[in-house]
């Protein structure tokens, strides 16, 4: 049975979705729960799966460019407008609408790439928070509500 940890990160984040049928197609924000969830077989020599702050570091600036900011699909009509105006404030999505659950999928292979990049880095120079190459990203989970998420594995 493996160890898990998880580390939730907050962000104001707003998005449009050009496919819905509903009020969702229509601007409007979320305070966004991440929860990045890693896990391993065994813990390091510190009695851990991997120090949470080493998580921060590998991923807060990426989330940190999502919030406040508008994700948009890159088809809707209004997104030249919007990306005009608002600059890197906008986040396209190519032909997608921004979703909670391509956010969870967007996130999770980002903070899998960064792990991997951390894994292979440790191995020449472990730096103050190592990262051991049996760490494995387990999930993100994305909070939309207090009462409706998406996760991503």
């Amino acid at each position: 049975m493996p160890f898990r940890i998880c580390k939730t990160i907050e962000i104001e984040n707003g998005h449009m979705l050009s496919k819905h049928p509903d009020k969702c197609q229509f601007p409007h924000g979320h305070t966004r729960k991440v929860e990045l969830i890693l896990e391993a077989d065994t813990l390091d020599e510190n009695e851990m799966v991997c120090d949470f702050k080493l998580i921060k570091e590998l991923v807060g600036d990426y989330l940190d460019s999502f919030d406040h900011a508008m994700c948009m699909n890159t088809n809707d009509p209004q997104y030249a407008t919007f990306k005009a105006a608002y600059g890197d404030r906008v986040i396209g999505f190519e032909n997608e609408d921004p979703t909670t659950e391509v956010l969870a999928r967007d996130f999770y292979h980002y903070f899998q790439k960064a792990l991997n990049e951390k894994i292979n880095a440790t191995e020449t120079s472990p730096g103050k928070y190592p990262l051991r190459n049996t760490v494995r990203l387990a999930r993100v989970r994305v909070w939309e509500t207090s009462s409706s998420w998406a996760e991503f594995y």
